[in-house]
């Protein structure tokens, strides 16, 4: 039997509903937190579900660890930025920005050029420090400020300045969460005073050793809901404090997954929310947490899947090699697998630049081995702003291969 919420036991079981509260509140597997819920101690239950969980969280994490090890690094440069596109246009999707993954593969393309005023670009940039192993510091409001204005402040102030916060730190006035019939769903802590000091004891808990890593950022995400500092941006701001936390726990490919999985499971997402701000739930934080830790898997089971698929696809189209055009020729032997790579792993293929990088050959070598490789019908070209991508047509491979198995 699953765990049920307060909120629903104080309908389908009113007689023991206070019991069965002063029992969780009191159980020695109560773990109790510093911060009120409508004025009801918050607290979580260790229930036996979590101890299962966590142990496949970390076993699906060393799978992902030892795939990564036996997969070439380029391919997972290009699989990581691959889901870095994915994770921005759905925690844009989830808030209602509309984002293209070509506009958000635009920016990528233009960030050595640009550095500033381009749409989505502190976004880029922050989802980018994920996968360059830097580090960020959540310690304080100002901490939280400073992230909302590098990652979401240009398009706020671009789409709407009115929603920019208007306080020392946070918004100053309130603000509520609003249903698609525009009916009040969850009003945030109000006013800046309540806000600060509210997002320091969150903080705290964050930065808690004592209680297990998943947990602390499941716990986060829903107080940052709770509290909803800004007028606008907290969604996303929120979703990236998740996705940092968990690439330095785990393998930093998770992060570009956090959004994505939300967004697959958006219904129980937002009703884990409601549950737990409802007061008739009396801080219980226990049915967010159970959302939350079955996201996190669910999205570490289905990249084991994906890396598993194409580590599949990339042994079977290496030994096709040999039977292509000048397959044989080490030359193109090696810029064969570098395009292969790029047509399994990447959405926009590889540039020029990279393959002169990766090869160590100048440009005029990588062009004429490329155009080679076109004359035979083998490239598909794309244009990301001003750079020049390509991959192999994997069909075309397939309909070759087949020839030769007749």
């Amino acid at each position: 039997m699953g765990y049920k919420s307060l909120d629903k036991l104080f309908y389908s079981d009113k007689e023991n509903y206070e019991k069965i509260y002063n029992e969780r509140y009191k159980s020695e597997y109560a773990v109790h937190l510093d911060f009120l819920i409508h004025d009801n101690p918050a607290f979580f239950v260790m229930i036996p579900e979590f101890i299962t969980k966590i142990r496949d969280i970390y076993k699906t994490d060393k799978q992902i660890k030892a795939l990564r090890d036996s997969l070439p690094e380029k391919a997972i440069d290009h699989f990581a930025i691959r889901c870095l596109v994915d994770e921005i246009v759905k925690t844009n999707d989830i808030e209602g920005v509309y984002s293209s993954r070509r506009e958000i593969n635009s920016v990528l393309s233009e960030l050595e050029t640009k550095s500033h005023g381009k749409r989505f670009m502190g976004l880029v940039q922050k989802y980018l420090m994920l996968q360059k192993n830097e580090t960020m510091s959540f310690d304080t409001c100002e901490d939280i400020r400073n992230l909302y204005n590098d990652l979401v402040y240009f398009e706020i102030e671009e789409d709407n300045p009115s929603d920019l916060p208007d306080g020392k730190i946070f918004r100053k006035d309130s603000t509520s969460v609003l249903s698609a019939t525009q009916k009040e769903l969850h009003r945030g802590v109000n006013p800046e005073e309540k806000i600060i000091e509210c997002m320091n004891k969150a903080l705290a808990i964050l930065n808690d050793k004592s209680i297990e890593c998943v947990f602390r950022i499941s716990i986060f995400h829903y107080l940052f809901g709770y509290i909803h500092p800004f007028y606008d941006g907290n969604g996303r701001t929120s979703r990236f404090i998740s996705s940092y936390l968990l690439s330095k726990e785990f393998e930093s490919i998770i992060g570009y997954r956090m959004s994505y999985s939300i967004k697959e499971n958006i219904n129980d997402y937002y009703k884990a929310f409601k549950v737990c701000n409802d007061p008739k739930n009396k801080g219980d934080l226990t049915p967010f947490i159970i959302m939350f830790t079955d996201i996190i898997d669910d999205s570490l089971h289905k990249l084991v899947y994906a890396l598993e698929k194409r580590l599949e696809q990339l042994i079977h189209y290496r030994k096709c090699i040999i039977f292509l055009p000048k397959g044989a020729d080490e030359k193109y032997s090696n810029l064969y697998f570098l395009l292969i790579q790029a047509s399994l792993f990447s959405e926009s293929g590889i540039s020029t630049k990279e393959l002169m990088d990766v090869m160590k050959l100048s440009r005029s070598t990588v062009t004429n081995r490329l155009n080679t490789l076109s004359d035979y019908g083998l490239i598909i070209k794309k244009t990301l702003g001003n750079i020049r991508c390509c991959s192999l047509d994997i069909d075309k491979i397939d309909t070759i291969m087949e020839e030769i198995n007749k």
